[in-house]
């Protein structure tokens, strides 16, 4: 049976591990938050007693934290998971970091003696739960070929993106395009709404027609149109507004670091900072509907 290690057990990492162990490999978690390893153990998880512990014999590691000082912090600090890990283990990062802390982090790791890859998700929680994921990957043929098995219990879209960091670029790419589609959509519902059209009709049209995208058909931001949209549970977050504004900052940083000019990125990027120190970031990030909304009202 095959031994996985998976640190960081939160609203990703969490479902992601019971998916893994449904599929038939033994799961062992760790997370620095109590209410998280309580939580995984109630969903029927097993929990090892600290990362040496979770770390011995296992044949492969996943890490899902929050952003790049975490991921630097897990693998590189002393008594980390470099200093445990047997060499043997593969490492998997699943987090949404920036290229840069993904690469330094690879690189150590390689001259360490470890093959790893950097594999970021896109589907949000609802995705996470159902193992429909999309992997992006990053790292050597070799080791892409010994994740993907693993990661196929996880995902259903297994991509190898290219060499190390190449994943989070991808995800970080992917991530702006669904930030600003979302920005300029909910823009689009309340113009209509404001010029007499009811949500139901613009939605009819925009499906059907040239505007039609994942963020209108899956994750309609305007409740009562898609039921399984978070709109329709309070904006309950699939993809909290906080973690979209990470991601569009990260494709920001990206995209100034190689001298790209990214300026629909940008303001969305600023719509969702709004959110967030308005004290809605942990709605999810279709939210910014409601935020539209309410300024028009006003």
């Amino acid at each position: 049976m095959t031994k996985i290690a998976v640190v960081g057990l939160g609203n990703m990492g969490r479902p992601m591990s019971l998916n893994m162990a449904k599929a038939g490999h033994e799961v062992i978690g760790w997370d620095l938050s109590p209410a998280a390893r309580e939580a995984f153990t109630k969903d029927g998880g097993r929990v090892g007693n600290g990362l040496e512990a979770v770390l011995d014999s296992a044949d492969f590691l996943m890490t899902m934290v929050p952003a790049g000082p975490q991921v630097r912090s897990a693998y590189l600090d002393d008594g980390g998971i470099l200093s445990h890990a047997s060499k043997d283990t593969l490492l998997i990062d699943s987090s949404t970091i920036d290229v840069e802390t993904s690469r330094a982090v690879n690189q150590a790791a390689t001259a360490a003696g470890y093959q790893m890859v950097d594999a970021p998700v896109s589907g949000a929680v609802p995705a996470a739960e159902a193992a429909t994921l999309t992997f992006m990957v990053g790292g050597t043929k070799e080791a892409f070929d010994r994740a993907k098995p693993i990661l196929e219990a996880m995902g259903k879209n297994i991509i190898h993106a290219g060499p190390a960091g190449t994943g989070q670029a991808a995800k970080i790419c992917n991530n702006m395009v669904a930030g600003t589609n979302m920005a300029v959509l909910c823009e689009s519902f309340v113009l209509g709404q404001k010029l007499g059209l009811d949500p139901q009709v613009i939605f009819d049209v925009i499906s059907k027609s040239s505007g039609q995208s994942w963020a209108l058909n899956s994750y309609c931001p305007v409740p009562g149109l898609v039921s399984t949209a978070p709109s329709n549970q309070n904006y309950k977050a699939g993809f909290a507004a906080r973690l979209m504004t990470k991601d569009m900052t990260l494709a920001q940083q990206a995209a100034q670091t190689a001298g790209v000019a990214t300026p629909l990125a940008a303001q969305a990027r600023a719509m969702y900072q709004m959110m967030v120190n308005s004290g809605a970031g942990d709605k999810d990030f279709s939210a910014i509907y409601e935020m539209l909304a309410e300024d028009r009202s006003s």
